[in-house]
């Protein structure tokens, strides 16, 4: 087992403890985040599923059980749940979980973030929804803070590659 793994092994022990004495949105969206880092490492479908579902169980009650919380914490508890059903996706290839994150992030697009739109543009191209992934990467790269290297190398827009709106898009971008 590599050191890091230890480590964030070792970090979930320390925040689960955390939990019992002092739970906070921002131990949630912590202690999930490990979790997801241990989805990535790990080579065991079985494990990535485990980790996943206690992650979504942490996000889901974090958003839920506290009534005010700062905007921008409900965005990231969001968009790490939105991760979290992606990487489900990832493993599963059921459309279900692509579906979830874009009913989780779809009431947040008024808030202009540009993770939203990026992950509400994945979701859509995981449902071969070409329309919606048009739109939302339209959008996307509108946003002052895009990432042109991640639209031009996310494994999931391999499909519209070659296609004429998805070419131009880009091609916008770069000149």
């Amino acid at each position: 087992m590599f050191e890091d793994t230890k480590q964030i092994i070792s970090r979930i022990g320390e925040t689960d403890q955390l939990y019992l004495t002092d739970n906070t949105p921002e131990l949630a969206l912590e202690r999930s985040d490990l979790r997801l880092q241990l989805v990535t490492r790990s080579n065991s479908r079985q494990e990535q599923i485990h980790f996943l579902q206690e992650a979504i169980v942490l996000l889901e009650q974090a958003r839920l059980e506290y009534e005010e919380m700062p905007l921008s914490l409900y965005l990231n508890l969001s968009l790490h749940l939105a991760k979290a059903y992606m990487l489900y996706y990832e493993i599963s290839k059921e459309t279900r979980f692509a579906l979830i994150t874009q009913q989780i992030l779809k009431p947040l697009t008024p808030y202009e973030n540009v993770d939203i739109y990026f992950f509400l543009a994945y979701a859509s191209m995981s449902k071969n929804e070409t329309a919606l992934t048009r739109h939302w990467l339209n959008k996307y790269m509108k946003h002052p803070e895009h990432d042109l290297d991640l639209v031009r190398q996310h494994s999931a827009f391999n499909s519209v590659r070659k296609e004429e709106w998805f070419v131009k898009l880009i091609q916008d971008k770069l000149h």
